[in-house]
Parts: structure tokens; sequence; C-alpha cells
């Protein structure tokens, strides 16, 4: 039972969708952003809920996600109903934004992006043809709605500090990116959905990886010049540095809770600290 109500949380996307409001809450946070932020929270919950979910309803059986293609194949109304009210949720606080709302279009148009290949309508087909493809995408929507969204709906004036978060937090999610697509390369290139990933050789992959992996610790090693304090910046860099040590790992293990719980949860995990920190 527990193991069915755990499968459930993190396959049914409330853990991802939970994962983004705890960033966005970093982000307001550090950067010190003064703003009704709750509804955005909410609009962050619902439209990563309804995402995910139309992600997962319309993916097909994948041989490299055995857990989680079983229980996609079997809940698939669960997908559907989470999805309608993840999208009824999204639309409700959308209008409270007033004329901010221009700032949630590029989510918006990010989001679909990544997801348009999976429908099944033979005009979205020749996305899988984009050859940088879903990794850029998905990084830079993460970076922007759990980053740069925050920063614009509070009207806070821009600086290098704002910049540079940005710019860590972008490379940090690219670096696991990376990962999730190398265990899909192989049903990427069946399906005919291009990527770096499934462009480059085993040693350029590796190269990708260690260049988003030093972009992270350059960026972010940077906010100390915002005078952003030394225990904050470790906290910032030790995900990073765990999915550093899980790079060989991740290539040669394709466990779902791995990537969909470990990873995943890395992603979220400074947010977590920072969350209990007092600066």
């Amino acid at each position: 039972m527990i193991r069915n109500l755990f499968n459930f949380f993190l396959f049914s996307s409330l853990f991802i969708a939970l994962g983004a409001v705890i960033m966005v809450h970093q982000t307001n946070q550090l950067l010190q952003l003064r703003y009704d932020f709750t509804p955005l929270l909410y609009f962050v919950f619902f439209s990563t809920l309804c995402s995910y979910n139309i992600h997962w309803y319309f993916t097909p059986v994948s041989f490299s996600e055995k857990i989680r293609s079983y229980w996609t194949q079997k809940h698939r109304t669960i997908h559907l109903i989470l999805a309608i009210a993840g999208a009824a949720g999204s639309a409700w606080y959308f209008f409270s934004f007033g004329n901010k709302w221009i700032w949630i279009i590029p989510a918006i148009l990010l989001t679909f992006l990544y997801t348009a290949p999976k429908l099944p309508f033979t005009v979205f087909s020749h996305l899988k043809k984009v050859a940088i493809g879903k990794t850029i995408y998905l990084s830079a929507v993460w970076m922007y709605v759990t980053a740069a969204l925050p920063l614009l709906i509070s009207g806070k004036g821009w600086n290098g500090m704002d910049v540079l978060f940005c710019i860590s937090r972008f490379f940090f999610i690219y670096a696991i990116c990376i990962l999730f697509d190398y265990r899909d390369r192989e049903q990427d290139k069946q399906e005919g959905i291009r990527s770096l990933i499934t462009y480059f050789s085993e040693q350029g992959i590796n190269r990708l990886f260690v260049s988003s992996f030093l972009l992270f610790v350059v960026s972010t090693t940077l906010l100390l010049l915002y005078n952003i304090s030394i225990p904050v910046i470790i906290t910032l860099l030790v995900p990073g540095l765990l999915t550093a040590l899980l790079f060989r790992e991740a290539k040669r293990n394709d466990s779902d809770y791995l990537y969909y719980f470990i990873l995943d949860g890395l992603m979220m995990f400074s947010s977590l600290l920072t969350l209990f920190m007092s600066f």
C-alpha cells in the first residue's frame, strides 16, 4: 500500500509539481522579491501538473521506463483527470496576474513545444526533427518558470545577481536533462526525435555534461560577488555536485526511481535546504 501511494505521488507528477513550487519560493527568498507571490505558487503548481500529465498521457510505452510505463498504461484516466484539473487551476490563477499575464505566455509556449511532438497530429511531427529539441526547451522552461518568471512578475529591476542566478539554474537543470536524454536516446532515435544527445558521440555527451556542470559551478560561485553568503552558495552547489557524482551511475542504470525521484529531487534539494535557513 505504501509503495502504491509513493508511486501515485511520484508518477502522477504531484512530486514534480510541488518541487516547482518550492523552487519558485527559493527564488523569491534568495533574491528578496517583494510581491504577493501566492497566486504564482498556485499557478506554477497547477500548470506543472497539467503539462506533465498531458505529456505522460500521450507518451507511448518506453523500454527504459519499466515501472513508470506500466503505471502510465494502467492509470491513463488519472493522467487525464489531473491534466484537466491542472488546466482548470491554471486558468483560474492566470487571470489573477492583471497586466503581468504577458510574462506567462512564454512559459506556456515553451511547455507546448516540449509536449507537441507527443500529440497525435501530423502538423506537430516535424518538431521531432528540431536538432536541439527537447533538452534545451525543457531546461529553458524550468529556468523561466522557477527563476525568471518570479522576477518579472515582481516588477523588480534586473541586476547581475539575478542574471547569474538564472544562468546557474538553467545549466544545473540542463545537466540533469542530459542524463534523461541519454537514457532515452535509443527510443528517441526510433521515434525520429532529434536532440544533441542523439547527435553527439559518447565522448561528445560527456563533454556536454561537463561543460554544463562547469558553467553551473562558475555562475553559482560568482553570486559571492553580490553578498550571497558562503553557506547559501554551498547549498546551491551541493545538488550539482551530487548530480556529477551520479553521472556514471545514471548512464548505466535506468531505474525510474533514480531518475524521477533522486534526479528530479535534486532539482528541488537546495530549495528545501534554503527554505529552513535564515540569511
